[in-house]
Parts: C-alpha cells; structure tokens; sequence
C-alpha cells in the first residue's frame, strides 16, 4: 500500500507533526530502511516485531517497514509501563523491538532483560527494499486488547482484513487524497491504526497531534486545517469543553465516533458545534474491526443507534440458543465477513469461545467459516437499525479502552503491598467508568506505596481513581469475592 501511493504521489504529504511534514517518497524509504535493518537483526517473514515509539512518521515507517520485511507488526501503546510493555513482548515472542533510547529513558524503571527482544537501534542509510511477498491469510498484526479474565490478549489479524477494514472505512465515509485526517488515537488500537491506513491507501495528509489539552487539540485541528476527525467518546466529551472547539471548523467536513456509545445530549452538542461536518456514529470490536455505523442523515433521527452493518459485513442478533432474535428483542451482536481475525494468539480456548462456527450456516455448507461472537448485547428495529444495550462481561470503558478489572488487579497483587483486590467500576461521564479498587493490605502494607506504585506502573485508563482499604472483602457462599455488594458501595 505504501510503496504503492509513493509511487503515485511521492512528492505530497503524508504525516504532519509538530509543524514538520514527511512526503510518502521520504516515508517509504525510512519504511525501506526500518525493514532492512530487521532483516539485517535476523528478524524473518511470520517474526513478531514490536513497535514502541510515539505515534507520528517514525511509528508509521516502523509499522509499514516491519511488514515489508514479512514480520508481524505488534504496535505497542507508547502510553504503557513496563509491566504491560514487558507482558506484550513476552506474549506475543517478539524477535525485535523498534524504540529509541527516549522513550525507554522515560520509562520508570528499565525494561526487564528476559523480556525484552533484540532492540534495533541502528539504520541501514536508506535504501530500496521489495516488499516481501504476502497472501491475505497471512497474519499481518497483533492487537493487544484487554479481556475478560486478566491480561490483555493478541488479535491476530490477516492482511486480508486490513486491506477489508480499510476500503470499507474509506468508501463510506468517501475519504480522498484531498483530506487531512487527525491522529489522536495510538496506532495500537485498531481505530488509530485506520486513520493511518485509510491516509495512506488514498494518498492523503495523516496530520498528528499529541497534546492531551482540548483547548490545545482544538486549536491544532483549526490551524491544520483537519478535514476527518475521528475520536471516542471521553475525547468528544473533553473537546466539547474547549471553546475553539465549539465554534466551527471551516475544513472539517467528517466527524467519526466509536469505541463507546456517544450520549445523546454530547451527539446534539456535536451537531451544534460543527453543523456542517457530516457525524458518523460507528460500532466495532477488535475481534472484526468494524461492524456497524449510523449515516449522518439518520443521526438526528435516531441518535441513540450504532447503525446499520458496514459493507459487506452482516449482523446477527441472536438468542442464547443461536436462533435469530425478533425485531425489538435483546440478542448478541454476531459479526460475520472479511473483517474478522483469526483468533487470539496462542490461546486456543480463548479463540474457540469467541471466533465460533456461522450458526445459521445453510444445510451442507462446509464448516469454514468463523463469526465472531461480539459479547455485546443489542435490538435492532423494524427498520434494521441496531441499539446497543449493554456488555455481558465486566469489562468496562476507561477512557476509550476496553479494561478488564482482573487485569488491573492483578497488576495490584503485583505490587506486593497487597493480599486482596477486587476492583469495580462507576459510571462517569468524563471518562465513561471510574475504576475503584477495594484492597486488603499486606502486613506492613501501605496505602501511600500503592498509590505510587499505580503511578509508575499502570497507565492512566488502567489506574484506580479510588484505592479504598479493608480489612476484609465480602464473599458469596461459593467464596468468590461478592462483586455486586461492592459495586453497590456496601
């Protein structure tokens, strides 16, 4: 895709930056030269290599480079500590990690030695590099999302489904190389890594911004003149803060939400905001990318929906029992298509309870195909439009990602100041969830080393808002902890 748009438009924009601007000519061959320095490290086609850097042109070749070079691409959140960072490397056996000695330096403590891979730190002066040659089964990323039962779990996606998700994204929202979309999301969620696919696939202006300030993003996408916004709800609720933001950006023609339901008075604020932007509303899931979205003309008719399916997917709502559920009834969002993963990586039991067999398959169909059992629960409408209801589990959104409070717990116990935990969550506008954790100190254990340590190891969406201690948590008969009775605040 890369080599392809630098041949066309080499001399045009790819990646904006801090008032710096990369051509696809020059980001093609810093691609060139990350691929030929992994290769020269040893790394081979199907090798995991992990991408550690912050989001913008440097991130972008990495990511593009390393497939080049036949690896899978891990994007690693620059945002993590080296609990999570060193938990991903393991998981995923990384070959090579592409950082610099910056972000590392920036990290509270070092990287432990066992887990970190061969770092590649030298490049090769840029030079040209055939792409390695790759079918669409082939396994072209990881995505690391949290689950669950505790820590976060690797997405296997093909080539087929980036290359699926990408022109499906671009032909209805209708992006063209004439736009300049926003990057304020990590390349390591699947909704970051899009804008920067969709840029590229269409020879278009990836303009990135890294200021976590409203007032200072909003000011950024007027100055850059953004034409496709995309964000997730706790972004749209604090850029609705920042006054620059709620008058009208004269080039911003698309806005695109997901990631969480947008309440309906923040979608009317949108609206208000910048009524000449035409709103998306978008529903999707690591596990298929993309399932659902809302056209701009329906939005104020019915704010409160996720859609209809993109193209070429199709959504099943289904009973319990797999039957399809009746127009207004409650079922599981069940996503068939192109878009849907492989599986998790190196979890067979995980992959086989969510990537399941197509259930209304036709009699004598062979058994080829998988759907991905979403663990969402929706209606749809006489008219075809979905409603998302609700989670089946307990993850919860924080900030945009998906957290598993297991997988914050026991980073807790991690901690060794501990011998119990159970963390819960609380609605909240502004973030979506606050996470509470209701801790039993270890003897000599202490409230105030907890704290710190959350601070050093934990990144913000996986941090307590509350740590509250006790000196014993309640239990069911069973003698698992009484979930319920806490997040009741008994």
């Amino acid at each position: 895709m890369l080599w392809d748009t630098a041949a066309r438009v080499g001399d045009r924009a790819a990646v904006s930056e801090r008032g710096a601007t990369t051509t696809y000519a020059a980001l093609v061959a810093r691609a060139a030269a990350i691929g030929r320095a992994l290769q020269a490290a040893g790394v081979e086609p199907g090798d995991r290599a992990a991408v550690f850097l912050e989001r913008g042109a440097d991130a972008a070749a990495a990511f593009f480079g390393a497939l080049a070079a036949g690896a899978v691409v891990v994007n690693v959140n620059e945002t993590l500590r080296p609990l999570q960072v060193e938990h991903v490397l393991r998981h995923a056996g990384a070959r090579a990690l592409v950082t610099t000695g910056r972000l590392l330096t920036r990290q509270p403590r070092p990287l432990d030695a066992e887990a970190t891979p061969l770092l590649v730190e030298t490049l090769p002066p840029a030079a040209s590099l055939e792409p390695v040659e790759r079918v669409g089964s082939d396994v072209a990323e990881l995505i690391y999302t949290s689950g669950s039962t505790g820590l976060p779990k690797g997405v296997t996606l093909s080539h087929a489904n980036l290359w699926a998700g990408t022109r499906a994204v671009i032909g209805y929202l209708g992006i063209t190389s004439a736009d300049r979309i926003a990057s304020l999301l990590p390349f390591s969620f699947d909704y970051g890594c899009n804008q920067l696919l969709c840029a590229v696939a269409t020879g278009a202006t990836l303009v990135v911004e890294r200021s976590s300030v409203p007032q200072h993003v909003a000011a950024a996408l007027r100055a850059s003149a953004v034409t496709v916004l995309a964000a997730v709800p706790p972004l749209w609720l604090q850029l609705l803060t920042a006054a620059d933001f709620r008058s009208p950006l004269p080039a911003l023609r698309t806005m695109t939400n997901t990631g969480g339901s947008l309440p309906s008075d923040a979608v009317r604020a949108l609206r208000q905001a910048q009524p000449h932007a035409r709103l998306f509303l978008m529903y999707g899931l690591t596990e298929a990318f993309r399932s659902t979205y809302l056209p701009p003309e329906e939005v104020d008719r019915r704010p409160d929906s996720i859609g209809r399916p993109i193209p070429g997917a199709e959504i099943l709502v289904l009973r319990e029992d797999d039957t399809p559920a009746a127009p207004g009834e409650i079922g599981e969002l069940v996503h068939r298509g192109p878009t849907v993963g492989l599986g998790y990586w190196d979890d067979p039991a995980a992959t086989a309870r969510v990537y399941r067999p197509h259930p209304l398959r036709p009699k004598g169909t062979p058994d080829a195909e998988r759907v991905v059992y979403s663990g969402d629960l929706v209606r749809r409408d006489p008219e075809g439009f979905i409603y998302y209801v609700g989670r089946r589990d307990r993850l919860l959104k924080v900030l945009g990602h998906r957290v598993s409070p297991d997988e914050v717990a026991g980073a807790l116990y991690a901690s060794g100041e501990i011998v119990e935990a159970v963390v819960t969550g609380e609605p909240d506008p502004a973030v979506g969830n606050r996470l509470i954790a209701h801790v039993v100190l270890a003897p000599g254990g202490s409230l105030e080393r907890l704290q710190g340590y959350c601070q050093a190891e934990l990144p913000r969406h996986l941090r307590p808002a509350h740590l509250e201690a006790r000196t014993e948590l309640p239990r069911l008969p069973s003698g698992k902890h009484a979930r319920p009775v806490l997040s009741e605040g008994a």
